[in-house]
């Protein structure tokens, strides 16, 4: 491929200008180019004649005058960029009695416009070695954009998804005993390593300037008692057996407690890593740890509270006080009369006349697989075998909206309302005051005194309240229920049960089977399944 070009050559009389058309698909000859040319070298013209001469298929010679052909050198333009990454010179041929540049004075012509770096030899040669390339953009130089690194990262060698859900088995019981959600590690183990950032490598532009890659992030390793840190400050491993769970980007191992019952043998337990109960938990007791606790029997009106997941073999009889209060997930054979919350999900059998309430999902799986009775709530969704009961137990279901969100803001709403009749009981006294002062009133120090600390107190008491308004509008903001919230019924759902996702509700008013709950067109609509 070849662009079009032009050249000032003899001609019989005179001299006229050569105008040599493009080949292959090349670009053909620009006029302003050609005039621009012309008119520095002050060489008069026909424009009409030039246009009509510039023929898309052959060489054609357009006359210009009947003097001697002047002798004009080779020339070129250069341009760079605002970035001076590049530089394109476009060569002009010389007439045909002038003289071509050689490369030793186009490189020094270069130079002495700084331009010292990535100098393109192949195009350069090209030109210089052959008969030249002209009405082209060669670009003579080039410099070598920086290469941008990587940031560090942290690689966790252990399962940092805790979103496991308990098997189903083949007569449709599940297996509460193997539910593979906790994170052995034993002493030794590599928990975790940094993998380096990389810095990158400097660019540099055509006239010699550095330029520096993008900052990269560096990242620390953050963990808590029973790890131990490499000499390199790479890598983590465990310092014992135990459970390792990330938290917040902090590693934490611990050790899990372990002991046959929890009753008046033991007393309540609190322990920083895990707790292993092999039997039971009786009324009353109180079982606190900062990683998961996994009792292998029944759960007897008492307060477990676990930083990680409570799993609970046997299931849970709260008695009408019993508690289960999960950072991470619930899992139960079933749950009667208690209150369970969890930021992650609640696995259960059954779920009898209890407020529950998960971050993520409920799933009530199992032969029976019913929730009867009591309020059950989940952000995302709660799939259920049977709902509600025969009889009509009134039983509440909620999705669509964070459980800790609305909970948040019902507090908040408490509290606006104590606020306000706070500033109420302050606002008279003050008026009083200003109306008593207009009017010449004196007061003694105790008096200015009170006032002084009432008229604080309002002021405080108003940006309180102006900062809990703002936090309820934030709130409320996030109450838009969730993409696909719903609730799903694989067996029957009975009369006396209210569904609610988001802000709109239903009342179940007859039986159905096999569906689906969903918010559509503002409402909540049964779909089958």
């Amino acid at each position: 491929m070849r662009n079009g070009y032009f050249q000032l050559v003899k001609a019989p009389g005179g001299f006229g200008v050569k105008l040599v058309p493009p080949s292959d698909g090349g670009e053909g000859i620009r006029l302003h180019e050609l005039i621009s040319y012309l008119d520095s070298a002050q060489i008069g013209y026909d424009l009409n004649s030039i246009k009509q001469s510039i023929v898309p298929d052959r060489e054609t010679l357009c006359f210009l005058n009947i003097s001697d052909c002047p002798a004009i050198d080779e020339s070129y333009q250069l341009v760079t960029d605002s970035e001076n990454m590049t530089a394109t010179a476009r060569f002009i041929p010389a007439s045909e009695t002038g003289s071509r540049i050689s490369f030793e004075d186009f490189i020094k012509e270069l130079r002495m416009r700084n331009i010292t770096t990535g100098l393109q030899m192949g195009p350069l040669q090209e030109h210089f070695q052959s008969e030249g390339i002209y009405g082209t953009d060669l670009v003579v130089a080039r410099g070598r954009e920086p290469r941008h690194g990587t940031d560090a990262r942290i690689e966790y060698l252990f399962n940092t998804d805790i979103h496991a859900q308990p098997e189903m088995r083949e007569d449709g019981t599940v297996d509460y005993y193997n539910l593979n959600v906790i994170n052995h590690c034993r002493k030794g183990d590599v928990l975790a390593r940094i993998i380096p950032a990389d810095e990158g490598e400097y660019g540099v532009n055509i006239i010699g300037n550095r330029i520096k890659p993008r900052d990269v992030k560096k990242v620390s390793l953050k963990f808590g008692n029973n790890i131990e840190l490499s000499e390199d400050k790479l890598s983590i491993s465990s310092k014992v057996n135990g459970h390792v769970v990330l938290v917040d980007d902090k590693v934490f191992v611990s050790d899990v407690y372990e002991v046959e019952n929890v009753d008046l043998s033991t007393g309540n337990i609190e322990f920083e890593g895990s707790v292993q109960v092999n039997g039971n938990v009786t009324s009353n007791h109180v079982v606190k740890a900062q990683g998961n606790v996994i009792i292998n029997g029944i759960v007897e009106g008492a307060h477990i509270f676990a930083g990680g997941n409570i799993i609970i073999a046997r299931g849970m009889n709260g008695m009408a006080k019993g508690t289960l209060t999960a950072g991470g997930n619930i899992v139960a054979k079933f749950i009667e009369n208690a209150k369970a919350r969890a930021e992650g999900y609640i696995n259960a059998g059954s779920i009898l006349h209890s407020d529950a309430s998960a971050g993520t999902e409920i799933v009530v799986s199992g032969k029976r697989g019913f929730i009867t009775g009591g309020h059950v709530q989940a952000a995302h969704s709660i799939e259920v075998k049977t709902l509600g009961a025969v009889l009509g137990a009134p039983t509440i279901i909620e999705v669509g909206v964070s459980p800790k969100l609305k909970a948040d803001y019902m507090q908040l709403q408490k509290e606006v309302t104590e606020i306000v009749r706070e500033i109420k009981s302050i606002q008279p006294i003050i008026a009083n005051f200003t109306e008593k002062r207009a009017k010449g009133a004196r007061f003694t120090e105790d008096q200015l005194k009170y006032i002084k600390q009432s008229a604080v107190l309002l002021e405080m008491k108003k940006k309180e309240l102006e900062e809990k308004n703002a936090r309820m509008r934030e709130l409320q903001v996030a109450f838009n229920p969730q993409e696909k919230a719903s609730v799903k019924v694989t067996g029957e759902v009975y009369p006396g049960t209210t569904i609610i996702i988001g802000e709109v509700s239903m009342n179940v008013q007859t039986t159905y089977q096999y569906c689906r709950f969903e918010k559509v067109d503002g409402d909540v609509k049964m779909i089958s399944l």
